[in-house]
């Protein structure tokens, strides 16, 4: 199954280090970042955990669950979570899900044959309140994920889905954001009270709204 922005995320039950799950409940009326490891006891994943468990107060605060894919059994699991909170100085305290089977694997589209037939690739899904594929990344066996990113465009997609507006490249939270071309220069006046500032008809910039 080849999933695209804008679909609907797949439901599931499965077994985690945290016990059965019902992907749906779990993420509730919020966001959630659902992303996969290649296996248990690799050491770009044990970092990429350990991160993801440093930030975790950070996604609380933008109503973001988290929860992580292996191939490995639950045993498995939590003996690598030991490690990973004793290597990195964190607690896991998140669901990493056990899919030996392949079958969540195999329904994001997290196995691809070209780079490996039995190990998931670093596949990374930000899941919205509605339960649609917001964004999607996948980053090679041998590249660490950019966690500090993966909040940037989390604060990107929560500002966007609320205000008609965009931002730029490089964008942070609390920079000005770009209105979208949908609506006018007049409109966006009205809109925006803090401020429209033209530098061409399509690229007009305003101060964050929510701010």
């Amino acid at each position: 199954m080849s999933l695209r922005l804008g679909d609907v995320a797949p439901n599931f039950q499965a077994t985690t280090s945290e016990g059965a799950i019902d992907f749906y409940e779990y993420l509730g009326t919020g966001w959630g970042v659902l992303f996969s490891h290649p296996a248990d006891y690799t050491p770009v994943c044990t970092t990429e955990l350990g991160k993801t468990a440093l930030l975790k107060s950070e996604f609380d605060k933008r109503n973001v669950k988290v929860l992580a894919l292996s191939v490995d059994p639950v045993d498995k699991h939590k003996g690598w979570i030991s490690d990973i909170n004793e290597t990195q100085h964190v607690t896991v305290d998140f669901p990493i899900i056990a899919d030996p089977d392949k079958t969540i694997a195999n329904m994001y589209g997290m196995i691809h044959p070209n780079a490996s037939e039995t190990f998931t690739v670093r596949s990374l899904f930000i899941i919205g309140p509605d339960k649609k594929v917001k964004l999607m990344i996948t980053y090679p066996a041998s590249t660490g994920r950019n966690f500090y990113e993966v909040l940037r465009v989390i604060d990107s997609l929560q500002l966007t889905a609320n205000y008609s507006v965009a931002t730029p490249a490089d964008w942070k939270e609390g920079e000005d954001v770009i209105v979208v071309p949908a609506v006018s220069t007049e409109d966006a006046i009205a809109k925006f009270p803090k401020g429209v500032k033209v530098i061409k008809p399509y690229l007009r910039y305003t101060p964050q709204p929510d701010k």
